[in-house]
């Protein structure tokens, strides 16, 4: 509409640009002019406007008039002018240089975004939200600090220089406070154009914000329009976050612009003539009140009041159908109406809106551009670049304060934005970012909190959010329920939405100043219990009885993770500032609301005395936050326990719902749940979960303590039992009816009960443990379950205390750790399981430390409690202090504190001795549905009871008159002490009418033992521990209150009546004369299976009652435990002793023996048997178990050489004449015959591994900075490849092929695991594996397999040779025939080509084989690595492929041991190399390759070719001259072209010839080493020994001749080239030149004796270094026979077929020729001494940060953009986008492409952000670990936990070895295909 400024449009792009420049320096002009203008009418400080100021005014609103919100030309020409205008004419860059001299940073601030990688260090830390980015970081000193690396989830700043956040010793060098004083001030005309271009600037901004908004239809989401919006401003915003970076003093002036209210009242009112600004200010108020907000000075609209009802559109949603409440549906919220019939169809209740100051949440008054620009951020959902320029402000101190106030007051506004947005994760995100710079800080915390009611706002907020989503609570009593709790399944609390307003609330809490306002506040604490209510009952769950569940809701870990994130760690925030006894008010009023808040739910849910049956809820936050002030006052301040308790009534009701969940937790251990489906086991183990267990069970447990302390323990007793209902199997009797509980389920839940007591009676987690108590008791319980990594515990001992002081890593945790526990280092296991550094339990911990309650409360799942049990008894083994079933130990606990006194009530009541005494009874009689566990915890109860007795029991007690008082009841008195010794002769019983009991006569009369405890005539009663419990109760009730008798009774207490409903029952009176010592006395007889086997100890030995802790009784079985508790009893009282020894002498029989009738004997017989034999089967089975284990190791160790296999190749005596194999599939053995061949399994796999050799010892390091580079030149591959090309250029094409080896990269490798199987057999396996449907970690379809015996990975089966060993016996005789018989024989045996001992032309079986192993042979490597021929598909190729394969196995062998044969012995793989199969399946091959006679080299190695013209006739190139041959090479095609089985003396007779040719070559290659005069001396000193006998075994005389030969061409012309000049300089003296020739020559000697080895057997001598080449020589034969070691050299072993020197001078000739033509040449080709070194990995840095920073941010060379997965090739350093689709090629992803091209498929990269290093091999990869450890020796996948990580050399170690052995698919388990996608 408006033109824009700066000329029309113009027509060419020429004028265009011109144009533009003129534009340019048009608007520089105008700049300056305004600027000098405005820097005078500054000076003279006019009053009203200046005419300049006008004209800029006009100008901006031109320029940045809404057109320019179309984006686009407009937006850059404005943006053009402002940066014109700021600058006043000047250049930009120049301006900003200019301001940036004015910055006083003393903080950093930098703001990131999330995934940004940024660190924290707790040592430096205040806040624990403070964070460092890397610069600063690195800057700092934190050596030695607990500081971690982290991945930001929501971005967040860079507090380096904020002394608020983190200590001073922290800040980095940049930010150590530089004083304002050094800085000089702004000069006033500077920044003078700034201050009046940004108002009209950032109003324009926020014009276009207002324009571009609209509210959401509610169907169409709009996010697309505001997409398009935000990118429009893009520019605008990029704008302002430059200026941001221009430091403090542009800062300042944009504060004040943005916080100054007079500005904003000018430019946005919407009052003047301009009808943008006029239509832009009611879009705004539009938006105002769409967002239910309302505009307090409104004048507009309809009077303030009606506004007021309408906008504030009551928070409180209601929804269709809903009855409606007082308050209002709110019309703009209508995704919550739709959601609302969602999840669990379920009413939603509505609130009034009455509870709430409607004002914090309904009104909103923006004045100044900051609080409008924040209301904008929030309409739009925090669009990430607002919010960077927002926080990018926060240094300016003006602006921090300003902001935090501004945002304080939109907060209410922010989470109603949230709620409604589909966005909500990433907004979180956002709003956390802001708020954590915010409220991170004390001080501003504080500030906010007294000018802004920011507690208020909070509580406010979550109430207003929560109510959004409740719904009636089912708990107890349905129907008439007013309790209201949130609803799980609502998204709000599903996706956690809720979770940055808690985590603020939280974030504000850890300030000491803020949580004291909170906790004086009443009012507040009174919203907070109100708040906390609703999430009390929650996510119910009643017990399926019939139908299994349909749905299982997995809703259940959104409640747990509500509970704590929303109830638990606010309160443990308020715990940490409650320490002192100066904070007891605190704790009285949070006490005293806790309280007031249960008595309402009480009421609410309408609860009387009995909790409903069949549900339980795990969640009761507003118990265990008075549970936990509770243990704080009593343990921190010093409080009376008595003072916070209510009445016995209300801690009746407490101890319900507590209670419930205990035993509901042994009900669903029991499957009793099952209907519920998993979800309900689930919510079991989430309520004891580490991170949990503080929160939730441990305060519930302490709560029930409480309730025990102060209530009748006979009431509290026969609860427990009704609760866990096994109160019917607590009788005499040994049949029973059970009316609530299943036979199958009563022995768990029996031993549920008597768990729980135990639990209840020993834990002193809160009743006056410390905490450091606590810590080492949690730890020693973690570490008895398993051995654990540093930081599983960590994880697993989520103590409070993270929040209360002691915080993990800090020194109490590490000494506490080094304490209980011992290191393991890291080791590695063969079979390649890595481990990690673990801790384990010191002995002296097992051995008085070892807790078994404490490890049952903390275990998630069952087995872990076994577990424990099963190492406690393996160190008592071990240490030899107990042999058999240890029981669980009996602990000695700490000492009570005086306020929980009364617990130990409970072991000394009625009720708990008479069940004592029933199951003791029960367990001697062996009534059904007892189990071990039960007797062990009955004696451990007795134990807690004695070691817990009060002291005043005096023996005294039992006078006659102590008698009366015990008609009907069972024992006289409540002290157990007492009790144990009292008689019990009859009891009456009810039993169903069908138990044995009733048909005995009831006895005459009373009998009476004599013994003094049991005069007591009366008979015990039937006893009801429910009738009890029901009596205590009223009387409780009756003491309590007057209207006892209004109290209704629930219905369904018919259920839980007394046994007597049932009418089959009847009365039985049963005689039983016991106590409770004569049943241990009896139980002991019955453990040990003897008679009399308890005698007192005291008897022989008076000193046991003195010392009583005798360690021998520390650790044992039940026996050992009855005996402990019997010398206990007898410590306490004189009166039990005396009738310990008076039961002994009396040695009752243990069980009334029952007569045994013959039909019952013969079952036992049959019993007796079945045992014997299923004895004999464990037997056989653990002895088969342990020879598979000890196969499975040598089949699966790589590095012992020694091992025999199972089934071996089998290598027959000599007189045997055939091979047999074993087949693994059929298991038949034979031969390997035409017809039906054997095979060996093996693995063919393309290698690159020798290509990797280099000629330096040093290996190459990894590059961690630009300037370190790898380069691949001086790799064997590379050098190889580069002397073929060569070779190739000046020679025959079909020569240069036979002249060299390929196979250095993309060679095959063939190993075996040694197992044979028939080839048909093989075929018939493979069918079976196709057919298989079950996922293997291979591809069948490639022939890939396992092979059946030992599952080592294999592809291919390789043919054995049929034929005798005859070979293996010629070896020994040797042959008298001259060498120059045997050169003619392999010459005619080259000749007869093709003519094998098998025909070819009859296909057999075998030979197929042979063809289809050797394409697979073929095809296991890349075209590109077999094809070097310049005529594509020439026979010439395969001749040369196939020779290569030879020699790349024999070359890894001698890689694999070590570079050497000095070692000797078998093979490596031992009986396990195939190199001998292979060799006759090559063989077989290449001798269908004829070698035309006139080419073959034998011919120029053996005669003396007379012809001249022969070498140069009309050939266009000559032949490879044979001392530019390599002669391994044509050793292996010497040995392959001649007819197998070969015979020894020919294979001797080719070394021999051979050998000849390798000695010449080292004259040669030393002759062009050594300088002109060293040669002139040497030709001189040869000469004249020319005629002496054996001159040609002189080396002398051979060299002087080979100079001499050599000098006729051109040869030496090129003198003293620079790499050759080298040696020069050292003179050659003869023992140099000697050791020189033999080091040339033992690579030679290497591969030959290895070849010798496997085609003839023997063994390879072992020797010293320096000895090498004598003993491979002798081994060889080449040694003469008249060898005397003394002046023994090289030459010695030369045996020349024709005359030395002629066939010297023939060979040299070669060379003349060629260096007349190519004179640069001769040198380059010639053979140079091989220095190999072993392959190696790249050497990696000690400290992993240095890859990380140099390589998570590097740019990728292909790309050129940061990979987000970035990875590096461990073998050549190359750096690689894993994953990356910017650098696929052809459907190959690059690290799959760089695998293939590096190493021929075997690719080992690390994962630069995860620490872990990928193996790929082919179509298969697995994560191999991680070589980077911790101080801990724990990997850190994925970098989690960010610790500093070190090289562990042991591990890089073992992933070299297992690169070079080529055996990672043996040793890691975990392959999966990766589709090329890696």
């Amino acid at each position: 509409m408006a033109v824009a400024v700066g000329g029309g449009h113009s027509h060419t792009n020429e004028r265009a640009s011109r144009a533009g420049e003129g534009a340019a320096q048009e608007k520089r002009a105008t700049a300056a002019r305004l600027s000098a203008a405005l820097r005078l009418s500054a000076v003279a400080a006019a009053t009203e406007e200046s005419e300049a100021a006008g004209e800029l005014r006009a100008l901006l609103e031109r320029a940045l008039s809404p057109a320019a919100a179309a984006g686009g030309e407009a937006a850059s020409e404005a943006l053009a002018w402002c940066r014109c205008l700021l600058a006043g004419g000047e250049p930009w860059d120049s301006f900003v240089q200019a301001v940036r001299a004015y910055d006083p940073a003393t903080l950093c601030g930098l703001v990131w975004t999330a995934n940004f990688v940024a660190y924290r260090c707790r040592t430096c830390g205040i806040s624990p939200c403070m964070s460092l980015c890397a610069e600063c970081f690195h800057q700092g000193d934190h050596a030695g600090h607990d500081y971690n690396m982290f991945r930001s989830q929501a971005g967040g700043a860079c507090d380096c220089g904020d002394g608020n956040v983190m200590r001073e010793a922290g800040f980095c060098k940049r930010h150590r406070i530089k004083s304002s004083s050094e800085v000089p001030s702004v000069p006033k005309d500077l920044l003078i154009m700034s201050e009046l271009v940004l108002p009209q600037f950032i109003f324009s901004l926020i014009q276009y914000l207002r324009e571009g908004y609209s509210e959401p239809v509610p169907d169409l989401p709009s996010e697309k329009d505001l997409q398009k919006v935000l990118q429009a401003l893009e520019p605008h915003i990029s704008f302002l976050e430059d200026l941001t970076k221009m430091g403090g003093a542009m800062r300042s002036v944009l504060t004040q612009v943005l916080t100054n209210q007079q500005f904003y009242k000018d430019l946005s009112s919407g009052g003047g003539e301009n009808s943008w600004a006029k239509k832009s200010h009611e879009k705004y108020l539009v938006a105002l009140k769409g967002s239910g907000l309302t505009f307090p000075e409104d004048k507009l609209g309809c009077g303030m009041q009606e506004q007021a009802v309408g906008a504030s559109a009551s928070i409180v949603q209601g929804f269709a159908g809903a009855t409606p409440t007082p308050g209002h549906v709110n019309s703009s919220d209508e995704e919550d109406q739709d959601g609302s019939q969602g999840v669990g169809k379920r009413k939603r209740v509505k609130l009034s809106s009455t509870t709430k100051d409607q004002s914090i949440m309904d009104v909103l008054k923006h004045k100044c551009f900051l609080e409008e620009l924040l209301f904008w951020t929030i309409k739009y959902e925090f669009p990430q670049k607002m919010v960077t320029f927002l926080l990018n402000m926060l240094p300016d101190q003006d602006y921090k304060i300003a902001f935090t106030k501004t945002f304080v007051q939109h907060y209410a506004f922010i989470m109603k934005t949230l709620k409604k947005s589909h966005e909500s994760d990433t907004m979180s995100n956002r709003i956390v970012h802001i708020s954590v710079q915010l409220f991170s800080n004390e001080e501003l915390a504080r500030q906010v909190t007294e000018e802004c009611q920011l507690l208020d706002i909070m509580v406010t907020v979550l109430l207003y959010m929560m109510e959004s989503c409740l719904i009636k609570s089912e708990l107890q009593d349905e129907e008439n329920s007013l309790h209201v709790v949130v609803n799980c399944g609502e998204a709000l609390l599903k996706n956690n939405t809720y979770w940055p307003l808690v985590s603020d609330f939280i974030n504000i809490l850890s300030h000491q100043s803020v949580a004291k306002k909170f906790l004086e506040d009443h009012r507040l604490l009174v919203t907070w219990m109100n708040f906390v209510s609703f999430f009390q009952g929650m996510n119910l769950n009643k017990r399926e009885l019939n139908e299994h569940v349909e749905f299982e809701s997995q809703t259940y870990y959104a409640a747990f993770a509500a509970e704590l994130e929303a109830c638990a760690q606010p309160m443990w925030g308020l715990l940490s500032h409650c320490k002192v006894r100066e904070t007891q008010e605190y704790t009285r009023n949070v006490v005293r609301y806790c309280l007031e808040a249960l008595q309402d739910w009480f009421d609410a849910i309408n609860f009387v005395d009995e909790p409903t049956p069949n549900q339980v809820t795990f969640h009761l936050p507003l118990h265990r936050y008075y549970a936990m002030f509770l243990s704080k006052a009593v343990k921190c301040q010093e409080l009376d326990l008595d003072s916070l308790l209510p009445d016995q009534e209300m801690l009746m009701k407490l101890m319900v719902h507590p209670l419930q969940i205990q035993a509901s937790l042994s009900e669903i251990h029991s499957n009793m749940w099952v209907r519920n489906g998993l979800q309900i086991k689930g919510q079991a183990m989430t309520y004891v979960q580490s991170h949990f267990c503080n929160s939730m069970i441990d305060p519930d447990i302490y709560l029930l303590q409480v309730c025990a302390s102060r209530l009748d323990p006979d009431y509290f007793i026969s609860s427990v039992f009704e609760r866990f209902k096994v109160v019917d199997l607590l009788t005499m009797a040994s049949q029973h009816q059970n009316t609530v509980l299943d036979s199958e389920h009563e022995r768990s839940m029996l031993e549920g009960a008597l768990t729980f007591l135990v639990i209840l009676l020993s834990l002193r987690l809160h009743l006056g443990m410390t905490d450091d108590e606590i810590l080492r008791a949690e730890m020693v319980a973690q570490l008895c379950m398993n051995d654990r990594t540093h930081s599983s515990l960590l994880d697993l001992i989520s103590f409070p205390c993270l929040l209360i002081g002691i915080i993990p890593g800090s020194l109490s945790f590490e000494s506490m750790l080094s304490a209980v526990a011992d290191f393991k280092a890291p080791v590695f296991e063969p079979g390649g399981s890595m481990q990690q550094g673990m801790y384990t339990p010191k002995a002296e911990v097992w051995d008085k430390e070892f807790d078994p309650v404490m490890v049952i409360l903390r275990t998630v799942y069952r087995r872990d409690v076994q577990s424990a049990m099963d190492r406690y008894t393996a160190f008592l083994k071990q240490s030899g202090k107990c042999h058999g079933n240890p029981w669980p130990p009996y602990k000695k606990r700490t000492l009570l504190h005086p306020s929980y006194k009364g617990l130990m009530k409970l072991l000394h009541c009625k009720t708990l001795h008479i069940v004592l005494f029933t199951l003791l009874y029960k367990m001697l009689m062996d009534h059904q549905n007892l189990s071990e566990h039960v007797l062990c915890m009955v004696l451990y109860l007795i134990e807690l009871g004695l070691e817990n007795s009060s002291e005043q029991e005096s023996d005294e007690e039992d006078s006659m008159g102590g008698q009366e008082r015990c008609h009907d009841s069972w024992f006289p008195g409540n002290n157990l002490v007492s009790n144990m010794r009292h008689f019990i002769n009859y009891v009456r019983v009810r039993v169903p009418e069908t138990a044995p009991e009733v048909k005995r006569e009831p006895p005459a009369g009373t009998s009476s033992d004599g013994s003094a405890a049991s005069q007591n005539s009366g008979t015990a009663q039937v006893f009801s521990l429910v009738a009890e419990r029901r009596k205590k109760f009223q009387e409780i009730i009756n003491r309590n209150t007057t209207e006892a008798n209004q109290a209704v009774r629930p219905k369904t207490t018919m259920k839980w009546s007394a046994p007597g409903a049932t009418p089959q029952l009847t009365t039985a009176i049963l005689e039983i004369k016991e106590s409770i010592l004569s049943l241990l006395v009896k139980l002991h007889h019955k453990l040990s299976g003897k008679q009399n086997s308890y005698y007192p100890p005291w008897l022989d030995d008076m000193e046991v009652l003195i010392h009583c802790d005798n360690p021998k009784y520390l650790h044992g079985d039940g026996m050992t435990a009855v005996e402990r508790i019997l010398l206990k009893a007898a410590l306490q009282s004189r009166l039990n002793k005396r009738i310990i020894e008076e039961i002994c002498r009396k040695v009752t029989p243990p069980v009334p023996p029952k007569k045994i009738s013959p039909a019952e004997k013969k079952t036992l017989d049959k019993e007796e048997r079945r045992q014997k034999a299923r004895e004999r089967q464990q037997k056989l089975l653990a002895e088969f178990a342990s020879r598979q284990k000890s196969f499975m190791e040598t089949a699966m160790d790589v590095e012992s050489p020694d091992t025999d296999t199972a089934m071996e190749i089998a290598t027959a005596d000599q007189h045997v004449s055939e091979a047999v194999y074993d087949c693994v599939i059929c298991g038949q053995s034979g031969p390997s015959t035409e017809e039906r061949p054997a095979g060996l399994v093996v693995l063919l796999q393309a290698s690159s591994v020798l290509g990797q050799c280099r000629n330096t010892p040093e290996p190459k390091k990894l590059p961690t900075s630009e300037k370190e580079q790898i380069y691949p030149w001086d790799t064997c591959a590379a050098v190889y490849e580069a002397r073929l090309a060569t070779l190739q250029h000046f020679f025959k094409d079909s020569s240069c092929l036979q002249s060299v080896s390929i196979g250095w990269e993309g060679g095959v490798y063939v190993q075996t695991c040694g197992h044979t199987l028939h080839i048909d057999c093989h075929k018939s396996y493979m069918e079976s594996l196709r057919n298989d449907q079950v996922l293997q970690g291979f591809s069948v379809d490639k022939g890939e397999f396992t092979c059946p015996l030992c599952r080592q990975f294999a592809n291919s089966v390789l043919p054995c040779y049929p034929g005798n060993n005859v070979e293996r016996s010629l070896w020994q005789c040797h042959s008298n025939k001259s060498m120059q018989d045997l050169v003619k024989e392999v010459e005619e045996l080259q000749e007869q080509l093709g003519t094998f001992p098998v025909s070819i032309s009859s296909e057999t079986n075998l030979s197929k084989e042979m063809e289809s192993v050797m394409k697979d042979i073929k095809n296991t490597t890349q075209k590109k690595y077999t094809d070097y021929s310049k005529s594509p598909g020439s026979p010439d190729n395969d001749f040369l492929f196939m020779y290569s394969v030879a020699r790349t196995n024999l070359e890894l062998e001698l890689v694999h041991r070590g570079g050497n044969l000095c070692l000797g012995g078998a093979s490596t793989a031992g009986k396990r190399s195939c190199l001998h199969q292979l060799f006759h399946v090559l063989a077989m091959h290449m001798r269908l390759y004829s070698i035309d006679s006139a080419y073959n080299p034998w011919k120029k190695l053996t005669q003396l070719i007379v012809d001249e013209n022969l070498q140069m006739c009309g050939e266009e190139q000559p032949e490879v001259p044979v001392l530019y041959r390599d002669v391994s090479s044509l050793l292996l095609i010497q040995i392959l072209t001649m007819p197998q089985p070969l015979r020894k003396e020919h294979f001797t007779c080719i070394i021999k010839v051979l050998f000849t040719l390798l000695y010449t070559q080292a004259l040669v290659a030393l002759s062009v080493k050594c300088s002109a005069e060293d040669r002139m001396t040497w030709v001189n000193t040869g000469a004249l020994k020319k005629n002496i006998s054996n001159a040609r075994n002189s080396w002398e005389v051979l060299l002087s001749h080979v100079i001499s030969e050599l000098s006729k061409g051109k040869i030496y012309d090129q003198e003293e080239t620079e790499d050759l000049a080298m040696d020069s300089s050292s003179a050659w003296c003869p023992h140099s030149i000697e050791t020189y020739l033999r080091q040339f020559c033992l690579p030679f000697l290497r591969i030959t004796s290895l070849l010798q080895h496997h085609l003839f057997g023997g063994e390879l001598p072992s020797c010293q270094e320096d000895e090498e080449f004598t003993v491979l020589a002798n081994c060889l034969g080449l040694l003469p026979s008249f060898f005397q070691s003394s002046h023994f050299s090289g030459a010695s072993c030369l045996d020349w077929p024709v005359s030395a020197f002629d066939i010297i001078s023939q060979w040299c000739s070669e060379l003349v020729s060629f260096a007349d033509k190519h004179p640069t040449q001769v040198k380059i080709l010639l053979i140079q001494e091989p220095k190999w070194d072993l392959p190696r990995l790249l050497q990696l840095p000690e400290n992993y940060n240095t890859i990380f920073q140099y390589y998570h941010r590097k740019s990728c060379s292909v790309c050129s953009k940061v990979p987000k997965d970035p990875a590096v090739c461990l073998v050549c350093g190359t750096f690689v986008c894993l994953k990356g689709l910017c650098c696929k090629q052809q459907s190959y992803c690059e690290c799959v492409l760089h695998s293939q091209n590096c190493g021929a498929g075997t690719g080992i990269f690390l994962l630069i952000n995860a620490s872990v290093i990928i193996i790929i091999r082919g179509h298969r990869f697995c994560l191999w670990g991680s070589v980077y450890l911790d101080v801990h020796g724990e990997e850190d996948r994925d970098l989690r936990r960010g610790k500093p990580l070190y090289i562990c050399k042991e591990r890089y170690k073992v992933l070299e070895q297992q690169w070079v052995s080529h055996t990672f698919d043996h040793i890691n388990k975990r392959w999966g295909p990766h589709y090329n996608g890696l």
